[in-house]
């Protein structure tokens, strides 16, 4: 196999920072910003005024809670860098960014515990098909060799890890490093570019050896290097860098560089591999499937609102231009109208006239716009583009304002939220009168109350959000219900007789009647089942009542008395009367759970799964996931809800599971005593 040479990619340029929680991404994203002189000098992460930590609830917990975009100048190309946040309950917030961007800068550090969460990213990465550098960061502070490093996180990428540099050491501290490609030494100096000499006696084996194992990577898909190397002959410079620009096109190997980002090293090396290895927006069209040729296009990878400048969305031209006053469109929405342009730096805005391709740039006054959407020219086709997958919900809370008078501005508030967080999920439960919040952890979930409050001056009440607990009977019943009132004029009266049963499980609810010689004329009969299904809402235990028969055998009426509401009120009360002699008991929805997480935490998992009245179902291997199990239980909903932050504890953050509906089952307990007890309770107050 041979590769096809690449040219030097050049213009525009989009790449995301991602990796594992704490790995450096944001206080990379800081020294970029100073070595490219976007600003004056690189913040510290404990100062908080990072860049990347723009918000209060960033600064509050000292975490990257959303994605920062910061536009520079990179030698006289535009790059623009998109620091994603690294815990896993904020993975989605990359997924517009990784769809739209060219590239990936993987910002890991010498940790075996941080191995799962690496894999994590890698492997998606290997799903969108986006190439991607990893920058080793803290270098100066890594145990071992670099070898020794490169071993332990080849574990978590299924492509090859290619050093593309080895470190100089002198008295246990990193003084430079040196090109593995272009055989040359570089020392750091503070502040200053690095200086440029010869590789020194010292270095020269390892520099021989570790070059000696990158050509040989980069061999295994070029024949000619392959027989330079078989022959000992020394590749030309410009060969090595071709193979490794068309390789890493190609998504054939990880290269690896190194630095600190605190001190500022190693980010030389970096930007010359984003502007001269990098690929651009030509790579990002081919991928998703977009023509070079056409109208327009664009991708919407962010969605911030200002309270400056209203609601933008941050958008990376993939064709074409944009510019003020250009009519946009996107599948669901038409007469978009661009409304103010702005290049971003963080939370600062500057303002722009227009955005060639490539360039990424926020659009004020899109109001329909979500994030993940692509925007085209109006009147034109659009591109053909598989939408983002909706983000899963592992976690959820019930909210609502402390004063009540609050409801509209939080109303206007979740909106917002939800435009900038397509993670979270707003749900009206209508039966239980609340709405929740779902999102992909605690952590997720109570920053977003935070920023609810922080953002509209309300408190919030949260609680956990209701079970979905029902009801169903074991008894069968007959009982009559007569409703009758005397008062001025027509009087009000209705007369049933109700056999109550219970049905099999999963059955639902049915109407049936045995009149006979008009006892209850025709016109009524409707009117004693709506009695009965109003009834249904809530049973003797105080939850919807499931799996019931009810049947109208007898009743009487009254000639100018009875009327629709008179029988309603008489099966209504036929119903209030006779289920509580029903046997009653109370049903928990049931879960069918699948947990999937690394092999060495299943003895974990498997425990966990009965410490939550749970049932074991089994274990097998993931699919296509070496090193990883799936384990399948049925487990009670009301025990699965804060399961996400156990799993997560006792796996370095990274298992997941999906949850459906399975079954509904009879809970006989003092918990069951409880769960009525407090629903009555609730119902009184």
């Amino acid at each position: 196999m041979e590769a096809s040479p690449r040219s030097r990619p050049s213009g525009p340029k989009c790449a995301a920072l991602i990796g594992p929680m704490s790995s450096g991404k944001t206080t990379l994203l800081e020294a970029i910003l100073a070595r490219t002189g976007a600003i004056p000098r690189q913040n510290t992460a404990a100062s908080g005024n990072m860049v990347g930590c723009g918000s209060p609830e960033a600064r509050a917990h000292g975490m990257s809670v959303e994605a920062t975009v910061a536009t520079v100048s990179n030698q006289g190309d535009s790059l623009t860098l998109v620091d994603c946040p690294g815990s896993v309950e904020y993975a989605y917030e990359a997924e517009p960014v990784l769809r739209f961007c060219d590239f990936a800068i993987v910002v890991v550090e010498a940790d075996e515990k941080k191995l799962p969460a690496l894999q994590l990213t890698l492997r998606r990465l290997d799903e969108i098909g986006l190439p991607r550098v990893l920058f080793l960061n803290k270098i100066d502070k890594a145990a071992g060799s670099v070898q020794q490093t490169l071993q332990m996180l080849q574990t978590a990428s299924e492509n090859p890890l290619l050093l593309r540099q080895i470190p100089i050491w002198k008295d246990g501290a990193v003084t430079g490093c040196i090109d593995l490609a272009l055989e040359r030494a570089y020392t750091y100096r503070a502040h200053a570019e690095a200086k440029v000499s010869e590789v020194g006696d010292e270095d020269r084996s390892r520099e021989e050896d570790a070059r000696f194992a990158m050509l040989e990577t980069l061999a295994d898909h070029d024949d000619v290097l392959m027989e330079q190397l078989l022959e000992d002959v020394s590749p030309p410079i410009d060969v090595v860098l071709q193979d490794l620009t068309t390789e890493l096109h190609d998504g054939w190997i990880t290269p690896v560089l190194f630095g600190s980002a605190e001190n500022g090293t190693g980010i030389l090396r970096l930007l010359k591999t984003l502007r001269h290895d990098a690929p651009d927006y030509s790579s990002t069209r081919e991928r998703l499937g977009i023509s070079d040729t056409g109208d327009t296009a664009a991708g919407v990878i962010k969605t911030i609102h200002t309270s400056h400048s209203g609601k933008l969305s941050v958008v990376r031209v993939l064709r074409g231009k944009l510019g003020e006053g250009d009519n946009l469109a996107t599948v669901e929405h038409s007469n978009l109208r661009v409304s103010g342009m702005h290049s971003l730096l963080g939370r600062e805005t500057s303002k722009v006239s227009s955005a060639a391709t490539g360039e990424t740039v926020a659009l004020g006054k899109l109001d329909p716009v979500t994030t993940g959407s692509v925007l085209y020219a109006e009147k034109t086709t659009p591109p053909d583009i598989v939408p983002l997958v909706t983000a899963q919900s592992l976690y959820a809370v019930g909210i609502r304002p402390t004063d009540r008078r609050d409801e509209v501005k939080l109303s206007t508030a979740l909106s917002r939220l939800v435009d900038e967080d397509p993670s979270i999920r707003v749900e009206h439960n209508q039966e239980a009168s609340e709405t929740v919040l779902h999102g992909s952890g605690e952590m997720h979930l109570r920053i977003a109350v935070e920023r609810l409050e922080n953002r509209s001056q309300i408190t919030i009440h949260t609680h956990a959000p209701d079970i979905g607990y029902q009801e169903t009977i074991t008894k069968s019943v007959t009982q009559r219900g007569r409703h009758k009132k005397q008062s001025g004029g027509h009087g009000q009266y209705g007369d049933v007789v109700l056999e109550i049963k219970p049905r099999k499980p999963g059955s639902g609810f049915e109407f049936t009647n045995t009149i006979v010689g008009g006892a209850v004329p025709k016109q009524f009969i409707s009117s004693v089942e709506s009695g009965v299904r109003d009834y249904l809402g809530r049973g003797p235990l105080g939850f919807p009542v499931v799996d019931v028969a009810v049947n109208l055998s007898d009743g009487s009426y009254h000639n100018v008395d009875s009327s629709d509401m008179a029988f309603q009120l008489a099966g209504n009360l036929a119903m209030r009367e006779g289920m509580p002699q029903c046997g009653p008991v109370l049903l928990e929805p049931i879960m069918k759970v699948s947990v999937h997480a690394p092999s060495d935490a299943i003895a974990s998992i498997t425990t966990m799964v009965p410490q939550r009245r749970g049932q074991l179902l089994g274990f097998e291997p993931r699919e296509g996931w070496p090193g990883w199990d799936t384990v399948q239980a049925l487990i009670p909903k009301s025990t699965l809800s804060d399961m996400i932050i156990e799993l997560r504890s006792s796996t370095a953050g990274v298992a997941t599971y999906t949850a459906e509906f399975d079954h509904l089952e009879r809970l006989d307990s003092k918990l069951a005593d409880q769960i009525v007890g407090a629903r009555v309770e609730s119902l009184a107050s």
